[in-house]
């Protein structure tokens, strides 16, 4: 938790509600002075439960998050994950794709991995593929794919792969959740990922240009006959 942001949070929602600190204080069963410190950025000298308190007595809600290597701690609370990334991959071989998984990266200052990066030989074709088995944060997972987009080439290169061109798609689960909120921004979707499921699997079989889609796959139950696909890493620095 960001110590100091907390507290100028609930000096912004105070001030906001004209409270003095002692009113917060009363409301959140609190001294003064330990508004006053977490207001200054003490909050990390503070138990979870009595922040909770100072966050519900201004109608506020507290989330405490782990994060480790970005997006990585996700996947390893995410077995569904797992399980569709190895659905993607066996769609793309069977059709001609050469395939890597969870390729990190180290480009300057950015750092990231992609959960599928494929190639197609024949075309010259480069595709990206970000998987999700719930779509949390629409506008963090579009902004996400946009940058492993946009340094996708330089990464390709790193490993001996030349390409022509960069398509992506959005390989999310199948499911009502997932459907729901796609459709709540749909025009959001539209602008970044217009094409859809069809056209994406027609992409995947036959590629020709390049495509920005969204694609709907069930996740698979099988445990058997894997593919062998490679891993890969960030090259180590010269």
């Amino acid at each position: 938790m960001d110590s100091v942001r907390f507290g100028l949070s609930i000096r912004a929602l105070r001030r906001r509600l004209r409270w003095t600190q002692d009113t917060l204080a009363h409301r959140a069963r609190v001294s003064q002075s330990l508004i006053a410190r977490v207001e200054l950025g003490g909050a990390d000298r503070v138990t979870p439960a009595v922040l909770r308190r100072i966050c519900d007595a201004h109608g506020a809600r507290l989330t405490i998050r782990v994060d480790w290597h970005g997006e990585a701690l996700d996947r390893l609370l995410d077995a569904d994950h797992a399980s569709l990334v190895e659905r993607v991959v066996r769609e793309l071989q069977a059709n001609g794709w050469r395939c890597l998984v969870e390729v990190t990266f180290a480009i300057g200052r950015e750092r990231g991995s992609i959960d599928v990066l494929a190639l197609h030989e024949a075309t010259g074709t480069l595709l990206v593929v970000e998987v999700k088995s719930v779509i949390p944060d629409i506008q963090a997972t579009l902004a996400a794919l946009d940058r492993k987009v946009r340094l996708g080439p330089a990464i390709a290169r790193d490993r001996g792969w030349r390409s022509e061109r960069v398509a992506t798609i959005l390989v999310a689960a199948e499911g009502r959740t997932n459907r729901r909120r796609v459709q709540a921004v749909g025009a959001t979707f539209a602008t970044h990922l217009p094409a859809r499921s069809a056209e994406a699997r027609t992409f995947v079989e036959q590629p020709s240009g390049t495509i920005h889609g969204l694609w709907f796959l069930p996740i698979s139950t099988q445990t058997t006959g894997r593919h062998r696909v490679g891993r890969s890493h960030a090259p180590s620095p010269a």
